[in-house]
């Protein structure tokens, strides 16, 4: 049975565990990539033109991008509910700090879990589904003991961030987002904030690489 739960990530743990063409934008100076860059396992990374306050200086994964729209989860921002007390069976896969991440602003009441598995043949038979390389979607509603075999680490989000079709298409043309390639270790990062940031854009070559020593909030300059 699912716990019941305030929708606040902040000051309680969400209710429901969950189970996103190509059009190119035109590239502004400071962002690199586009729409067609956009696919499962990449990292948006918004820009200095990212001016919307819930993504300013933020790192995003992306977990689905198709016709119907994008969807991923923020990275590196902890909460302070802690897994154990709303998911017990799934806290001792959880990577520190166990709390609940807040994945965006949509559907905070929902948890989604991503999980790390080596495991080449690890499928859904264990409640898995590969987003990209060895990052997967768990479903929260599967034998815990099951996954415990397959996975090397999880992370639990509260919400997650969503794009009607066109909507990333056109804020990528402004340049609020560049879009780069996102790794297993980026998902279970204990970096949070501006530090994930720096860090992912510290591995980028040319213009990106060179803002990674920048205020990931242009906001805070």
């Amino acid at each position: 049975m699912t716990p019941s739960v305030p929708p606040d990530p902040e000051s309680g743990p969400p209710l429901r565990p969950a189970t996103g063409r190509r059009r190119a934008g035109a590239v502004p100076p400071l962002s690199v990539g586009c729409l067609d860059d956009v696919c499962p396992g990449c990292l948006l990374v918004a820009m200095p033109a990212q001016t919307d306050p819930t993504f300013a200086g933020t790192v995003v994964y992306v977990l689905d991008h198709s016709d119907s729209g994008t969807l991923g989860v923020v990275l590196g921002r902890p909460s302070q509910v802690e897994i154990r007390d709303v998911l017990p069976g799934w806290s001792d896969l959880a990577v520190e700090p166990a709390v609940f991440h807040v994945g965006g602003p949509c559907e905070t009441d929902t948890a989604l879990c991503l999980g790390i598995s080596p495991d080449p043949v690890a499928a859904d038979d264990d409640g898995l589904r590969r987003v990209a390389g060895d990052v997967f979607l768990v479903d929260l509603d599967s034998d815990s003991t099951a996954a415990d075999s397959a996975l090397t680490g999880l992370r639990v989000f509260a919400g997650y961030a969503g794009w009607s079709p066109g909507q990333l298409a056109g804020e990528i043309a402004e340049g609020a987002w560049a879009c780069v390639p996102g790794t297993a270790e980026d998902v279970l990062s204990a970096a949070a904030g501006p530090a994930l940031w720096r860090r992912v854009m510290g591995r980028q070559n040319g213009r990106l690489g060179v803002l990674s020593t920048a205020p990931a909030d242009p906001s805070a300059n």
